[in-house]
C-alpha cells in the first residue's frame, strides 16, 4: 500500500508540475535574430535588423507616410491554471530619433503601440493610426508623439490605452517629457485577468517605477474572445515622422510583473526530465495495479 500511494504521488506531483508551467516567454534582449517574429508594412521593407546605438534594434519606421508592424510569428495562449484570463506582462525598451516633417510644436510622429490582437500576425493599420487604428478584437498600449485633436486630448506626447483598433483611448496619461527626444524609454504593461486591471508604467531609468501611469479596469476575455493572442508593436506615419525602434522585448504570458529585465520570467515549459518522471510514475503505477 506505502508503494502505492509512493507513485499516486509521483503521478500528483508530476502533474502540478505540468498544470503550473503553462505560460509561455518570449525574450529579445536585442534584434539580432529576428526569425521568430513575421514584419510587416515599411517594417517588412526596412532591412531588420538595423544596427543602431550600439546593438541590432527593430526599427517599425524610418521615413514619412508609412505603416508598419511586427508580431511574433506564433500566437500566444493567454491561459493558465486559472483558465483563459487573458493575463500577461510584458517589458520593452525603446527609442525614436530623427524625427522629421511637419511640427505640431515638437517635430516628429506618430508613435508605437504595443499590442495584443486575436486577428493575424500580418495585421496593421493606417499610418495616422499608429499601425493599429482598425484591428479588431485588440487592446494597444499606445506612446503617441502626434496631436491628433479630440481624440488626444489635445495633447501631442501622451500614454494611452486603446480597444479594437479605435486610437480614441479609453484613458490617457499626458506624459511631460518628450518620448521622441532620442532617449532610450521603457514600459511595463501588466494585465491581471483575476482583477480586470490593466497597469502601464513607463520610465527614462531601467528600475520599475512603483507606481503606474496609468490603471484601466477592463475585461480582456470578452475584447480578445479567444485564448490565442498575437504580441507585438506597431508603428504610422504621416507628414511627420521619425525612427521608431524597439530595442528589448520580455513578454510572458501570465500575470507576473517583470522586476528585474536583466532575470526575466523563466520559460516554465516542462523539461524532459518531467516528462519522463511523469511517465515513469503512470508505468509504475499501472504494474504496481497489475500486480494487485
Amino acid at each position: 500500500m506505502k508503494k502505492y500511494f509512493l507513485f499516486l504521488w509521483i503521478v500528483v506531483f508530476s502533474l502540478i508540475l505540468i498544470t503550473s508551467a503553462s505560460a509561455e516567454t518570449i525574450v529579445y534582449n536585442d534584434f539580432s535574430d529576428i526569425s521568430g517574429l513575421t514584419l510587416n508594412g515599411s517594417t517588412d521593407t526596412i532591412g531588420n535588423p538595423v544596427y543602431y546605438n550600439g546593438q541590432n534594434v527593430l526599427r517599425l519606421t524610418d521615413n514619412l507616410g508609412q505603416s508598419g508592424s511586427a508580431f511574433y510569428t506564433n500566437p500566444i495562449t493567454l491561459e493558465n491554471s486559472g483558465g483563459f484570463q487573458a493575463s500577461f506582462s510584458t517589458f520593452f525598451s525603446f527609442q525614436i530619433t530623427d524625427p522629421q516633417g511637419i511640427s505640431d510644436g515638437v517635430q516628429g510622429a506618430d508613435g508605437i503601440v504595443f499590442t495584443v490582437q486575436t486577428n493575424s500576425n500580418t495585421a496593421g493599420g493606417s499610418g495616422g493610426g499608429i499601425g493599429y487604428q482598425g484591428i479588431p478584437t485588440s487592446v494597444g498600449i499606445e506612446f503617441d508623439t502626434w496631436n491628433n485633436g479630440f481624440w488626444d486630448d489635445y495633447n501631442g506626447n501622451h500614454v494611452g490605452i486603446d480597444l479594437n483598433g479605435n486610437v480614441n483611448s479609453v484613458a490617457q496619461y499626458n506624459e511631460p517629457v518628450t518620448m521622441n527626444n532620442g532617449d532610450v524609454w521603457y514600459a511595463w504593461i501588466d494585465y491581471n485577468g483575476t482583477t480586470d486591471d490593466l497597469e502601464v508604467r513607463l520610465s527614462q531609468a531601467i528600475t520599475r517605477p512603483e507606481l503606474a501611469i496609468l490603471s484601466y479596469n477592463v475585461d480582456l476575455v470578452s475584447i480578445l474572445q479567444q485564448p490565442d493572442a498575437y504580441v507585438g508593436f506597431t508603428s504610422g506615419t504621416g507628414s511627420a515622422g521619425g525612427d521608431h525602434d524597439i530595442r528589448s522585448w520580455i513578454f510572458t504570458s501570465d500575470y507576473n510583473p517583470i522586476i528585474d529585465p536583466n532575470d526575466p520570467p523563466i520559460d516554465p515549459v516542462p523539461e524532459p526530465a518531467t516528462m519522463l518522471l511523469l511517465g515513469s510514475g503512470l508505468a509504475g503505477l499501472a504494474a504496481f495495479r497489475k500486480k494487485q
